[in-house]
């Protein structure tokens, strides 16, 4: 094949685009807008569009085309993440990453080896889970000293709600005994009362605003590198959760010079002191879609994990603690009716079950003053939802936005975080479908790996990469195979108001699309999550060869 692949890369690129190109021998599936799935052999693309699919028979139509040979490999549409963060992961992939560390030692270890190779500053990264350590509990900034004592450390938690420093952090930003808690955070505290290490939320800010922002030259290096390790795994666009000004500024000069490495619908960050001047330039798109801004994100409430989830009722494993709302419901229907007001959609963080249904009320009471209602507005999680508030996300028009791994990577640390009654609506994925509305599917990267086919697999089996529980987490909430495609591809799209352009491969859509090394709809569901992408191809053109 990698003679093939060679070849596909000088034949098939923009000058080339006038030209019909004619995909043939492939195992195709597709959904259609009205989300059905059609089956093909041959895509027959001109000016980086679908033109038509079919069998074999339709190649001879087209005698001049250039052909390629899919040697009978399965060809999807390109899939897309609906809740990823590009430049976070893209920090991810160079800088210090503990993700799945089994102990403090372990994420020390770690720490001591990165450090030998980056001699200065502040030492970054992310990935550290408590919940995998014996015992379960915070670690705290002596722990953290005993590996680096005379250099900053600041690893942010898997989730990103919660960050850990050591006490040279702390001692740069002035942390004392006497800081308190902002609102919507937690400074977590030893016996004695002093600071732990430990900043949750909002708190993260007094350490955080000590740390040296990302030039745009950091940023465009991220970006490069989390747009390779993307394709690689067949995702051709990504809704990306919360960017600064700095990326906003880098991703609208990459879009006018033509170098968006893949596609990026782009929500600005709420919390962003420059929110107004990126609202003030009005929707963003061009002629290509390869970048599109015309949604904020707002954050409501923290992370189960931290225990920053607002809930109803106190958290099953620490009485008298409900969570952390990050923001007041007032403030939050004032950042929707700012959005409306620039026609943009609101997306808003939501994960505990009072923390839904404060933004719910938000939002019906925006709609009821302000309008905005038929903006595509969603929740970002919406993991634990009371199940009397389920229905109102149809009733008010809001998407579910949610990360099917979120399910199987929590489920053990859920049981213990919530009661069975809180249980009731987590994760609820079917009982969203089943009432009509659309779930947009996306993975969390970089709190979750980027993978989308780990996700297929979690949404269809309810399953650990084990195969545990036997029978599936909560199983009443799996997804067939058809709609859990759907999620990632037209029901995405739909999500973005990109329906008519990306998502499935018809008539005048983007010819975005990934050849994989089996059929998703015909292997063993235990090995969905081991498909592997063999091409990756955005608008007629070949990004991704393995």
């Amino acid at each position: 094949m990698k003679y093939l692949l060679l070849a596909l890369s000088t034949a098939v690129s923009f000058s080339a685009l006038a030209q019909f190109t004619v995909i043939h021998n492939v195992n195709g599936y597709t959904p259609t807008k009205e989300r059905q799935l059609s089956e093909f052999s041959t895509l027959v693309i001109k000016d980086g569009k679908v033109v038509k699919t079919g069998d074999d028979s339709i190649a001879a139509k087209y005698p001049q085309a250039t052909k390629v040979d899919g040697q009978g490999k399965t060809l999807l549409p390109g899939l897309i993440d609906a809740h990823g963060h590009v430049i976070g992961l893209g920090n991810n992939l160079v800088t210090l990453d503990v993700r799945g560390s089994r102990s403090i030692a372990d994420v020390g270890d770690k720490l001591k080896a990165y450090s030998k190779d980056n001699k200065t500053g502040w030492i970054i990264g992310r990935g550290w889970d408590q919940t995998l350590w014996q015992g379960g509990q915070f670690p705290t900034a002596k722990d953290l000293d005993r590996y680096i004592a005379d250099r900053p450390v600041m690893l942010t938690r898997v989730d990103g709600h919660a960050i850990w420093v050591n006490s040279k952090a702390m001692q740069l930003a002035g942390i004392t005994d006497k800081h308190k808690s902002p609102e919507g955070g937690e400074i977590i505290r030893l016996a004695n009362g002093k600071p732990s290490g430990i900043f949750i939320d909002k708190a993260e800010s007094l350490i955080r605003s000590h740390v040296p922002a990302q030039s745009p030259e950091q940023v465009n290096h991220a970006l490069n590198k989390a747009s390779q390790h993307l394709l690689s795994l067949g995702i051709t666009s990504v809704h990306d959760a919360g960017i600064d000004h700095t990326t906003w500024q880098v991703y609208r000069k990459r879009m006018e010079n033509n170098t968006m490495p893949l596609r990026i619908y782009a929500l600005l960050s709420a919390s962003d002191p420059q929110l107004d001047t990126m609202l003030k330039a009005g929707v963003i798109k061009n002629q290509q879609d390869d970048l599109v801004v015309r949604s904020i994100k707002i954050y409501a409430d923290g992370a189960l994990g931290s225990r920053g989830a607002a809930l109803i009722e106190d958290y099953h494993d620490r009485a008298g603690h409900k969570g952390l709302m990050l923001e007041n419901q007032a403030t939050l229907e004032a950042l929707i009716t700012k959005a409306v007001r620039h026609g943009y959609s609101a997306h808003t963080h939501a994960i505990g079950d009072r923390a839904n249904r404060i933004v719910l009320d938000a939002y019906q009471n925006v709609f009821q003053k302000a309008g905005g209602r038929l903006l595509r507005n969603r929740i970002e999680h919406a993991q634990i939802v009371h199940p009397d508030d389920i229905p109102r996300f149809k009733q008010l028009d809001i998407i579910p936005s949610m990360q099917p791994v979120h399910a199987t990577s929590d489920m053990h640390m859920a049981e213990k975080r919530l009661a069975e009654k809180q249980l009731q609506g987590a994760y609820a994925w079917q009982t969203f479908l089943q009432q009509g509305s659309r779930v947009a599917a996306g993975s969390d990267f970089p709190v979750e790996l980027a993978n989308p086919f780990h996700g297929l697999y979690a949404a269809i089996t309810r399953q650990d990469q084990q195969g545990k529980p036997k029978q599936g987490w909560r199983a009443q909430e799996k997804l067939t195979r058809l709609q859990a495609l759907n999620a990632f591809t037209i029901d995405a799209a739909y999500a973005a108001f990109q329906e008519y352009k990306l998502g499935s491969l018809e008539h005048g859509k983007w010819a975005d699309f990934i050849l994989i090394d089996r059929d998703y709809f015909k292997v063993d569901e235990q090995q969905i999550d081991d498909i592997q992408v063999e091409q990756t191809w955005i608008a007629g053109e070949l990004k991704y060869a393995h």
